[in-house]
């Protein structure tokens, strides 16, 4: 079996959670953006973009919370196997550990092309 040190796991949870506020924080940012772009363009085009932005605000904003919780669930746990097995935690917690981060790197990926596809548009009609 291979052992993975607990403190790595925790540290690229930490990391990872950071990362998540971080870019809540952006989207908030990216949102009242967004709200000056529609308070200065009324027309149709600009209409659908908006709405397709606020969209895909909304749903990044709760996957980063769903996550953000989903990771600090999976902290817990895997403090609690620690100290009852002691030291090592189950397979299925590494497993679930490796999925999270996996996750928490495919939401970046997401933030990061809406953010480059959001600014080439902010630019357009600002």
């Amino acid at each position: 079996m291979k052992e993975i040190n607990i403190k790595h796991i925790n540290n690229l949870h930490t990391d990872a959670l950071r990362s998540l506020d971080f870019y809540k924080q952006e989207i908030s940012i990216l949102t009242k953006r967004l709200e000056e772009l529609a308070a200065n363009n009324t027309g149709l085009e600009v209409a659908v973009k908006i709405e397709y932005f606020q969209n895909q605000f909304l749903i990044q904003h709760n996957n980063i919370d769903e996550l953000k919780h989903n990771i600090h669930e999976n902290l817990k746990k895997i403090e609690n196997q620690v100290k009852e097995f002691a030291g090592f935690i189950t397979e299925a917690s590494a497993t679930e550990n490796v999925v999270l981060y996996n996750q928490y790197l495919m939401e970046e990926k997401i933030i990061n092309g809406i953010r480059q596809e959001f600014n080439r548009f902010a630019a357009k009609w600002m």
